[in-house]
């Protein structure tokens, strides 16, 4: 096999298939390339993010308050303490909200 991709790549065919069109080492044929992709990032793909952010921000700050604390219901298999945390009082839990986060008997605000 190595013998016939030989014999291929020394003759006129095979050469003029190699050598024909644009290379990646010359810069000749695709001098502007980066230029392009450079500006895009800068002028198009930034500001899109920029305004993705905003976006999401914004529902974020509109949503915050709009969603009531749900109803708390003691189920049997929720908030089951079998050993006490070994930082605070033993029954919160590391990061422990008052607002959102039920005790096992209850929120606490």
């Amino acid at each position: 096999m190595a013998i016939l991709w030989r014999k291929f790549a020394a003759s006129q065919l095979g050469r003029a298939h190699f050598s024909a069109g644009p290379s990646a080492v010359s810069g000749h044929s695709a001098s502007g390339g980066y230029k392009t992709w450079k500006n895009l990032t800068f002028f198009v793909a930034l500001q899109t993010i920029g305004l993705c952010f905003l976006n999401v921000y914004l529902a974020h700050q509109e949503a915050r308050g709009h969603h009531p604390r749900p109803e708390f219901v003691p189920y049997e298999h929720l908030r089951i303490r079998n050993k006490r945390f070994p930082w605070g009082d033993g029954n919160k839990t590391l990061f422990h909200n008052p607002e959102v986060n039920a005790l096992p008997d209850g929120y606490e605000k």
